[in-house]
């Protein structure tokens, strides 16, 4: 069986002086459907004004593609068990740590989700940490990493139907 192919165009051009390591680190992201994203390292990595701060950097990227994939997971799993999900956000954050001697990697990435469920009456509070951890277990990207993911869920919030 042959697996799902993804794919992204990374583009970048030289603007500054190159040998100097004194360029920019700006690029592009082009993904399918034609949608463009400003990218740059990050300037903890690279100090401005060699990056870009308004840009996505890779680990920020790396940070969103987790708790996006998680909360896709949340959102399909609690629809199939009938739940009326109004919203959902997550302020996700990683830590990067030195792993080995010059190697630095995200080593831990926290989701936070704040979940609003239209309901008349609290639920059982255990579905909602129990649809967190299979939504975990299902994500693709979560699945794909070394790095420890630690899902600290907010309080539920109840919207009266």
């Amino acid at each position: 069986m042959a697996g799902h192919h993804y794919s992204a165009w990374v583009e970048w051009a030289c603007d500054g002086d190159y040998a100097a390591n004194q360029y920019s680190r700006g690029h592009i992201w082009r993904f399918d459907g034609g949608l463009e994203i400003p990218a740059s390292a990050s300037p903890t990595v690279v100090p401005l004004p060699h990056s870009i701060e308004a840009a996505v950097d890779p680990e920020e990227a790396f940070v969103a593609a987790i708790s996006s994939c998680h909360m896709l997971w949340f959102l399909d799993l609690a629809r199939r068990a009938n739940f009326n999900i109004a919203s959902y956000r997550d302020h996700a954050y990683g830590e990067m740590n030195r792993v080995a001697r010059g190697k630095m990697a995200i080593t831990k990435v926290v989701l936070r989700p704040e979940v609003s469920l239209i309901a008349s009456e609290q639920p059982d509070p255990t579905w909602f940490t129990d649809l967190h951890e299979k939504a975990h277990d299902m994500c693709f990207i979560a699945n794909s990493v070394n790095s420890e993911i630690v899902i600290e869920p907010e309080p539920l919030k109840l919207i009266a139907p």
